[in-house]
């Protein structure tokens, strides 16, 4: 993917530490979503009611040590574009998701794009939705309209799923601005509205559905990008549909558990998220995203 090339995005809060780089980029490295095993956002504790911490793994995550950048204040917090290989990429794919965005929702909405800010942290941090933790993996919050990005998540990806390529990456920061898109277009208060009316398993089916659509969302910014500023590069598409399948419901938890368990699944198969994100960067239309009256997904 050409993204040195994209406009640097100055909506970025690094919290890392005062090196900033972390691990380096990884040589044409790449992931997926960072989720592990836990397989949670903090959008689906916000969307189903849930307190995140709760969520996110309770008294043992919460009770571990606070990583030194969340004890510093909000006035020593870098903003703007950072200039480490690591968070230059990251917002320049956040600002090519601004320029994107900024041009496709108002003319196929009616909506305009007001842009989110990406916070990179390392270990830990606060975030609106209560504490950020590495396990977690990138997630967007509603309640502060943020996305929030561990940057050592990449290299995770790389060792832990096999997951290669910048596209890769790119992929999965498009995913969670995906999210916010869902947020500027009214359609995750909804949700939450809905989901505290049904059950868990009902509840777990719309998770799925709004993680769906953010894979479709991100496909609707692959394709407009690619028209708009011939960003895409042979093998692009593939790297992102291997972190689609690396990261479905069923293959992490057969990978953690040994079996599967279908009504739990809070983001989708392997198979649905590879086909969403396609559907989305075929059409390049964020209509063609809408898994809420999807038949099938």
């Amino acid at each position: 993917m050409r993204w040195e090339d994209f406009r640097t995005s100055e909506n970025v809060e690094d919290r890392r530490g005062e090196g900033g780089g972390g691990f380096g980029f990884p040589g044409g490295g790449a992931g997926g979503l960072g989720i592990g095993t836990i397989v949670i956002l903090c959008i689906i504790g916000w969307v189903t009611g849930i307190n995140p911490s709760i969520l996110i793994g309770g008294a043992e995550m919460m009770n571990r040590p606070r990583a030194p950048q969340e004890q510093r204040s909000d006035a020593q917090r870098r903003t703007g574009a950072p200039t480490d290989q690591t968070g230059r990429f990251a917002a320049n794919i956040l600002g090519n998701t601004e320029d994107v965005w900024k041009e496709v929702l108002p003319n196929q909405t009616g909506r305009p794009y007001t842009p989110t800010t990406m916070v990179l942290y390392q270990g830990g941090t606060r975030s609106g939705c209560g504490q950020a933790r590495a396990a977690m993996g990138p997630f967007y919050c509603p309640l502060d309209k943020k996305v929030y990005l561990d940057t050592t998540f990449f290299k995770e990806m790389e060792t832990k799923f096999r997951v290669k390529g910048d596209f890769a990456y790119a992929y999965v920061i498009a995913h969670e601005v995906g999210h916010h898109v869902q947020d500027v277009l009214g359609i995750l208060p909804k949700v939450q509205k809905r989901q505290q009316q049904l059950d868990e398993r009902s509840a777990n089916q719309l998770s799925v559905r709004v993680e769906l659509m953010a894979d479709c969302l991100a496909g609707v910014w692959a394709k407009n990008s690619d028209e708009r500023f011939n960003a895409l590069q042979k093998g692009d598409i593939e790297e992102a549909m291997a972190a689609a399948n690396a990261i479905g419901d069923d293959r992490l938890q057969k990978q953690s558990q040994g079996y599967v368990v279908p009504d739990s699944f809070t983001h989708g198969s392997s198979a649905q998220r590879m086909r969403w994100f396609q559907t989305g960067f075929r059409s390049g239309q964020t209509q063609s995203c809408d898994t809420f009256r999807a038949a099938q997904l």
